[in-house]
């Protein structure tokens, strides 16, 4: 599987979503667009990752500034955490991991000395005219949003 190349037109994408819609690349036309993966809804790391970025979304908006969670949960799962922690924006089921595999965030992980292969928290961030401007692999969480936020500003 390659990796999505800086600066090239950002892979394409379409699936169904929290409020009963499908979303695509082709949706954040004229916008740019942060797409974080994290690997489950309602556990603490990405619980915090979601809250971080609700609570910068109005500064993301002043920036015409997108953001979409993505992980495998399913859109029913994503709704409750959506609402659960008053996310402001979208999250996308990806459970065949179509999207995941186009920007290469299924990795091999370990709990526990078991090994599986999961999604890798990372952020992606695409300009306005759909190229790959950045990337964030092997995210940690703490100031992270801050991050994307600053490079957002940069564009």
């Amino acid at each position: 599987m390659s990796q999505p190349q800086l600066n090239k037109k950002a892979p394409h994408f379409d699936l169904p979503a929290t409020g009963e819609q499908n979303l695509s690349l082709k949706d954040f036309k004229d916008k740019n667009l942060v797409i974080y993966f994290y690997p489950k809804d309602n556990t603490p790391g990405c619980t915090t990752e979601g809250q971080n970025f609700r609570d910068l979304f109005d500064e993301f908006q002043k920036h015409d500034t997108e953001i979409l969670g993505v992980s495998r949960d399913s859109v029913r799962v994503h709704e409750n955490f959506k609402k659960k922690h008053e996310f402001p924006f979208d999250l996308l089921s990806d459970k065949e991991e179509d999207m995941c595999n186009a920007y290469d965030v299924i990795k091999l992980k370990k709990l526990y000395g078991k090994e599986y292969m999961g999604i890798e928290r990372s952020t992606f961030l695409i300009d306005k005219s759909g190229k790959l401007r950045q990337e964030w692999r092997k995210v940690k969480v703490k100031g992270h949003a801050d991050e994307v936020l600053e490079a957002v500003k940069a564009l």
